[in-house]
């Protein structure tokens, strides 16, 4: 069975650039990863941008990725850097000579040492920095853009960085946490006002981390609600307004009553029976089920901004993609404007505190080489992209 998709519907693959470039003075440099690495160089993206272009125009039409804020701004409120911006420029050009779109995200995580040492996100007083730096970047590359992320995952980055304590700066607050994501919802409000002050026609969203919360017994079942409280339905009602809503999607999370996931409980995982990948455990439909809640809850055109497997193994990936996908055309099929579809990642990335050998790429990435190798299921995502149509 074949299932057609909608002939404007739009296919591409997401990165990030603090996980492809090597580190820049940015708060994520230096640490040592789950795997043993540690994050400075990660795949030489930098340096191998135009080969880039190549394996990044095999997958659909749309390339969702971000800038290094700290390589292009060395301090508050100064001029970016005209060797950095050039280079960008030239890779932007290069991927609309190969009919790509460019999604830029504004934040994914990463940002200059010198905003992490003032306080970053903690402090209200900092926006006024962002500010300057949305700003500069509209400048700098608005004309190559084609739709715009203000942040990646917000409620992830809240979550990680300020009340589980595994990303710098290794808070376990939830108070700060909450606070966290409150200053960046600031920061979207003011930042989506001025970039359709300036780009009438461009689309403008953020991206928002969702899981599948299931909670087993009344302990758990307690903790799973009050995390979706917290995750979702406060992250959803903050970040407004927006054009669009971009669901990110890869875990069934089981609250038992601490959450079980594969890098920390894999014997539970295991005991219990549940599909995994390398990092998560696995419930293909949950995609579905959150395109179909954000819609509902907002009533906002929906991007899949992420989407994909953690595995070395392409046969499993394909399975797993087949089995999203279908519930993204039911979605469709249900009537909701889901406007496109964002796999990640384009090729192995270094998976923030996880390092590079969690492997999301649809290429392989050779660590001894960093050289980017073919799999079978890149064929078969880029034939995928170019029939429009999922074969099942």
């Amino acid at each position: 069975m074949t299932l057609e998709f909608p002939p404007d519907f739009l296919w591409g693959t997401s990165t990030a650039a603090g996980a492809i470039e090597t580190a820049s003075n940015h708060n994520f440099r230096g640490i040592e990863a789950k795997d043993g690495h540690l994050f400075q160089r990660t795949t030489d993206h930098e340096r191998r941008r135009m080969e880039d272009v190549d394996h990044i125009a095999r997958f659909g039409q749309v390339y969702r990725c971000s800038v290094d804020w700290a390589r292009l701004q060395a301090r508050p409120y100064a001029a970016f850097d005209k060797t950095v911006v050039a280079e960008y420029r030239e890779f932007f050009k290069a991927l609309h000579g190969r009919r790509m779109k460019i999604m830029l995200v504004l934040h994914h995580f990463t940002h200059p040492m010198w905003f992490e040492e003032a306080g970053g996100w903690t402090w209200e007083s900092n926006l006024e920095v962002f500010y300057d730096y949305a700003a500069r970047i509209m400048e700098a590359f608005g004309d190559l853009v084609f739709a715009w992320n203000t942040f990646n995952e917000p409620n992830a980055y809240a979550l990680y960085a300020f009340h589980q304590g595994k990303w710098p700066p290794y808070e376990k607050s939830l108070p700060k946490a909450s606070r966290v994501m409150g200053n960046m919802a600031r920061a979207h409000v003011h930042v989506y006002k001025r970039l359709k002050d300036k780009f009438p026609t461009s689309e403008v969203g953020y991206s928002l981390n969702t899981v599948f919360a299931e909670g087993r017994g009344f302990k758990g079942q307690t903790t799973a609600k009050l995390f979706d409280w917290w995750y979702y339905k406060r992250a959803i009602k903050l970040f407004q307004p927006t054009d669009f809503v971009g669901i990110s999607y890869y875990t069934h999370l089981i609250f038992a009553p601490n959450p079980i996931d594969v890098v920390n409980h894999f014997d539970q995982v295991k005991a219990l029976g549940l599909p995994h990948d390398q990092t998560w455990v696995l419930k293909p439909e949950g995609l579905a089920y959150n395109i179909q809640r954000a819609y509902a809850d907002t009533g906002k055109p929906i991007w899949v901004t992420e989407n994909g497997v953690s595995t070395a193994d392409s046969a499993e990936r394909i399975k797993i993609l087949q089995q999203y996908l279908q519930g993204v055309y039911g979605c469709i099929r249900e009537g909701i404007p889901v406007k496109g579809y964002i796999h990640w990642s384009t090729w192995d990335n270094f998976e923030w505190h996880l390092g590079p050998r969690y492997q999301f790429g649809l290429l392989r990435l050779n660590l001894a080489t960093l050289d980017r190798e073919n799999t079978p299921a890149a064929d078969w995502y880029e034939h995928l992209c170019q029939q429009n149509a999922l074969d099942v």
